[in-house]
């Protein structure tokens, strides 16, 4: 059966244009294409990227980070519980209203330490400051790397500057020494991304994260089978460039270097924009859609890498409505908001605001009692004068 499987996976017709067969693409001593299971060297590639980050983190980012002033904020921890902390575990980590009053008779606590019990045990799984701090430093380092290779491989390449070149000769187009290990790279860090999933810092777009590195596994791996690989590259370095500029923007964010964050996001924002919404629908989707039809006919390859293309753009405008909105609050406001994207400090800011209502009523309290004691030294110094006046005028008229 698996073997049925594979033969009925690897049919000309799903990979290749009309008119052309495996056969067409057998290798040479002087030629050499992509072979599908050159693909499976990018799995020990993305252990060790994963190895290198562990150790880059450990040694460079983190020393740096203390040294850069990052200080991670220290959280009130939630007290033992082995009620709450079981319901925290097994059943959600946000109760409702009607299972915290359920959960408050068992404890036999008010509805009100319990909602703050589980807002601080959320607080202790949320990633620490220092810990974006150096995820966004091993990001930032791998997309400079990538990206500067990405403009030394394609910088004498015909098709960076013709993009009808990407479909001369296409199939039969020898795979170079340079796009091969360029192309393992970018497939390596994503298999490390999606390795380390579970364990990166979470933001909002946790699920489009997921989406997104999925459709990037997926085209990089058919581009590279059925020997996009032109297109490909063209991809990668677009995507890359705009990644240059975001992962230093959140580094001074955690810096609180407030200014020259704000400065360098407007130019992320610009790059994004243009890369994303500009140079990619051109020189990539309408170059796929239409440009490769002056080559070959529609077959299933076409219209399956159209389709991951399209899902790339459809994140693409995701973000970007994110950036706009962020942007226009900026020109607004004339201070950045903080990434929408995270949702790090929504419940610190809830514990926040319940210290300033304590704080604000203690000091109502402590108003109230400073006005009660003035009111009873005053209505009794009163009484007193009244009493001497009396007492006076008593004496007087004897």
């Amino acid at each position: 059966m698996a073997r049925s499987l594979n033969e009925w996976l690897w049919q000309h017709e799903f990979w290749l244009p009309p008119g052309i067969t495996w056969e067409d693409m057998k290798e040479s001593e002087d030629v050499h294409y992509p072979q599908p299971h050159d693909l499976l060297l990018s799995i020990p590639f993305a252990l060790i990227l994963i190895v290198i980050r562990y150790f880059f983190e450990r040694t460079v980012a983190l020393p740096l980070s203390g040294k850069l002033g990052v200080r991670d904020k220290l959280r009130p921890k939630a007290q033992p519980n082995p009620v709450l902390e079981t319901f925290y575990t097994t059943h959600c980590k946000n109760p409702k209203e009607g299972e915290l009053i359920n959960l408050a008779k068992q404890c036999d606590l008010p509805v009100r330490k319990v909602e703050r019990w589980f807002r601080r045990r959320r607080n202790t799984d949320r990633p620490s400051l220092s810990k974006k701090f150096c995820e966004a430093c091993w990001r930032f380092i791998f997309y400079i790397i990538s990206f500067f290779t990405g403009l030394a491989v394609l910088y004498d390449k015909p098709w960076l500057w013709d993009h009808r070149e990407c479909w001369t000769g296409y199939p039969q187009q020898p795979l170079q020494t340079s796009l091969f290990w360029y192309y393992l790279l970018e497939l390596s860090f994503y298999c490390s991304l999606v390795f380390t999933l579970p364990f990166d810092v979470k933001r909002k777009d946790f699920k489009e994260q997921i989406v997104h590195h999925a459709a990037t596994i997926f085209l990089i791996s058919f581009s590279y089978c059925a020997n996009y690989i032109r297109i490909g590259t063209l991809v990668m370095v677009i995507h890359d460039a705009s990644d240059c500029f975001l992962e230093p923007t959140k580094i001074l964010n955690y810096m609180k270097w407030k200014k020259t964050c704000n400065c360098l996001f407007m130019i992320f924002s610009a790059v994004f924009l243009i890369s994303r919404l500009v140079i990619y629908p051109y020189t990539v989707l309408y170059n796929t859609y239409y440009y490769s039809m002056e080559i070959f006919q529609p077959f299933f390859g076409y219209y399956f890498v159209n389709v991951l293309l399209m899902t790339l753009q459809l994140l693409h405008v995701f973000w970007s409505c994110l950036i706009i909105h962020m942007v226009y609050k900026f020109t607004l406001q004339g201070t950045m908001e903080k990434d929408m994207r995270s949702d790090t400090d929504e419940s610190d800011k809830d514990e926040e605001t319940e210290k300033v209502q304590e704080k604000e009523k203690n000091g109502i309290t402590h108003f109230n009692n400073i006005t009660s004691k003035n009111c009873i030294q005053r209505n009794g110094s009163q009484q007193q004068n009244k009493r001497t006046h009396l007492t006076n005028g008593h004496a007087k008229d004897r």
